[in-house]
């Protein structure tokens, strides 16, 4: 990467292509303030935003001290400089740090050089488009919504119903961060309010609603390597605990009789299992959305007699127990009172406890900027009422959900907090966990995130899918969202089997659940769900195919595990994703650009779910500069073409590389003959 020095301006390079130009024709900074309004409703935003004024820094006056080179921006040459910009050199890229002189702006925006052609992806986990370009990312974490598409039923109903319909940009998972075909990536150092527009031909805008503190631009000569000094720089994840590799995770939530008996069904049908995950061990409670968990979080005796017991049986079976949390605590439990007393809850106006609606039931929120506040709940809950107890691991939940109204301790007004608080979430849990020693043995997967959750969330999970084939809630959209977020150095990622949200007569039919389980097959963590209405839902266990069906596909994940741990190894030495965009190994093939709903596990394998009902086939892409074998038949194929293949259940579209190192286990793949 290059920096020019023109006439009050500059130019920087990577990798011989233009990336910023700034020159009194051509600015490149922009400043202004606006005033927005935001309205939360449990967890979803209404968002909008009156520019007031916006302003073009055209002049710049440059001056090299030899260490960095230190830019002032004016509207005009006489005027006093609004920002200054020290541009300083790495080996690799250039860091902008940005200074404000003027207290009163609150809209930032710098354009960086487009090409036509240019690909980008990133900005976090984002379901609905892999390739951002065309489009703009406001990035802000919240619930996904429900559908993500105004043009269907179900989104319409999500937002007449309880204002939670979405949109395409909706995420858990926001990050001020792309990627460029180009090989570089630019990350914007903000917890505020951003959106990140690409549909400019000419230029991409980045708009932020603060002045930044630095904008960062690092390039490097292939996709493997940007996406190594990527993950270097935010953090790279612990690797997989050594029984996930196992099999699959089975999430009940009905109680003890109900765990055993279907635990009890899956080992005498031969499925690889690796834990039960009961979500309810600390209770639940009837809301019209359907059973909720009590969020209060201790082991429930009421609804586990022998959860206490069971535990260390269970795991001398080979079979571990995972559980549940999140930062919110209901004010009808035992918890609340202990936590209010002390102050360690975020307050309202008035100074006293906020309580915030999340549903039916009430909850004050954690003050985790209170360090008393953060080492009790990481103590008392986290440690003793789980680890201790014995859990294996547990779903992080509602890391999005810090009202924007709340008073914290730390002083930092609640919408500059609102991105960070995935990330604080992220750090309590994997500071839990390596303070007893465990971070090799004890896991848990988070759906929120933000920038740095990569150095601390064990696992990424996709959220709340809608139990469907739909366009932008469906079974697809996980496919983005992992690559999209493998990108920015997230090695590990899942879904709910099937899905989540079931409402408004959307159901899970057979169908579906035998298709995501066949994609779950190949990811890190092969987990079940039974939704928020389980009794509307189809289960796993409800029909015998559909348990020889998950059994089959437990036991494709348990014989890819040798695979999936040197994977793993990629993953902790140079933060390369399992789930990869088919461009990260094949460079030269533009076909690969733009698939989304495709992937590479690891370099050798490619994997083409089935995300459309009602289809027997499937037409694939297998990128050129490699031959492939197709995993159930033998069938070899050149690649640089799209092929047709039987998709039957139990034979998902699954090819590997035919000069492969592994190819002995992939040709060794159990078959699904005779259960089906």
């Amino acid at each position: 990467m290059n920096i020019i020095l023109l006439d009050n301006g500059f130019r920087l390079e990577a990798n011989g292509q233009p990336l910023l130009h700034h020159s009194p024709d051509q600015p490149a900074f922009f400043v202004g303030t606006g005033r927005e309004t935001m309205d939360m409703y449990r967890g979803n935003f209404a968002i909008e935003d009156y520019v007031e004024a916006r302003t073009a820094l055209t002049h710049a006056r440059l001056s090299d001290d030899g260490n960095s080179i230190s830019i002032d921006l004016r509207r005009h040459p006489g005027d006093e400089p609004q920002l200054t910009l020290r541009v300083r050199e790495l080996a690799d890229g250039a860091e902008l740090n940005l200074e404000s002189h003027n207290s009163t702006l609150n809209r930032f925006w710098v354009r960086l050089t487009a090409s036509a052609d240019e690909k980008v992806w990133g900005g976090g986990e984002q379901m609905s488009y892999f390739n951002l370009r065309g489009r703009h990312f406001p990035l802000w974490t919240s619930e996904p919504g429900v559908g993500r598409d105004k043009s269907t039923y179900v989104t319409w109903q999500s937002d007449v119903v309880n204002k939670a319909g979405g949109d395409y940009y909706h995420t858990n998972y926001p990050q001020p961060t792309f990627v460029s075909s180009q090989r570089y990536f630019c990350h914007v150092d903000t917890t505020c309010y951003a959106d990140f527009d690409f549909r400019n031909a000419e230029f991409h805008e980045l708009q932020v609603w603060e002045v930044p503190a630095q904008i960062l631009l690092r390039s490097a000569p292939t996709y493997i390597d940007l996406v190594d000094r990527i993950s270097a720089h935010f953090g790279r994840q612990p690797r997989l605990p050594e029984w996930q590799y196992n099999g699959v995770v089975l999430g009940l939530k009905r109680g003890e009789v109900h765990a055993l008996e279907k635990l009890q069904l899956a080992l005498d049908s031969d499925m690889a299992v690796s834990a039960i995950w009961c979500e309810d061990w600390a209770g639940v409670r009837e809301t019209s959305f359907g059973t909720r968990l009590f969020w209060d979080w201790k082991w429930q005796p009421e609804r586990y007699p022998s959860l206490d017991s069971l535990i260390a049986e269970l795991q001398q079976k080979g079979v571990r127990f995972l559980g549940y949390a999140n930062p919110y605590l209901c004010v009808d439990g035992d918890f609340f009172p202990t936590a209010e007393q002390q102050g360690y809850f975020a307050t309202n106006d008035a100074g006293e406890t906020a309580i915030v609606d999340f549903g039916e039931f009430e909850c004050g929120v954690v003050d985790f900027t209170n360090p008393e506040a953060y080492q009790w709940f990481k103590e008392r809950i986290l440690q003793q009422e789980m680890i201790d107890f014995g859990l294996s691991g547990w779903m992080a939940d509602f890391g999005e959900y810090l009202p924007i109204d709340v008073h914290l301790h730390n002083g930092v007004s609640a919408r500059e907090e609102h991105n960070r608080w995935p990330l604080r979430w992220a750090q309590i849990n994997a500071e839990a966990i390596a303070e007893r020693g465990r971070t090799d043995d004890v896991t848990f997967f988070m759906r929120a995130g933000y920038t740095g959750v990569q150095r601390y969330c064990a696992q990424l999970w996709a959220g709340d899918q809608s139990v469907d084939f739909s366009r932008h809630d469906g079974l697809v959209t996980v496919i983005s969202a992992a690559l999209s977020s493998g990108l920015l150095g997230n090695a590990y990622h899942h879904s709910d089997i099937g899905g989540y949200t079931s409402l408004f007569g959307n159901t899970r039919d057979a169908e579906l659940f035998r298709r995501w389980a066949e994609m779950a097959a190949f990811t890190p963590m092969m987990r079940t769900h039974e939704s928020n209405r389980p009794a509307d839902n189809v289960q796993w266990f409800d029909e015998p195919e559909l348990t020889r069906h998950l059994a089959h596909m437990s036991r494709v994940y348990r014989h890819l595990a040798p695979y999936l741990k040197a994977l793993g190894d990629a993953a902790a030495e140079r933060g390369t994703p399992v789930q990869r965009p088919l461009f990260l190994h094949h460079e030269d093939d533009s076909r690969c650009y733009d698939i989304q709903d495709q992937y590479l596990y690891g370099p050798d394998l490619l994997v083409a779910p089935v995300h459309e009902a009602g289809r027997t086939d499937w037409t694939l892409y297998l990128p050129a500069g490699a031959d492939w074998v197709h995993c159930w038949t033998g069938e070899r194929h050149a690649g640089g073409q799209d092929i047709t293949v039987s998709a039957p259940f139990g034979q998902p579209p699954v090819f590997y590389r035919a000069d492969s190192a592994w190819t002995e286990l992939f040709r060794t793949l159990p078959q699904p003959e005779g259960l089906y």
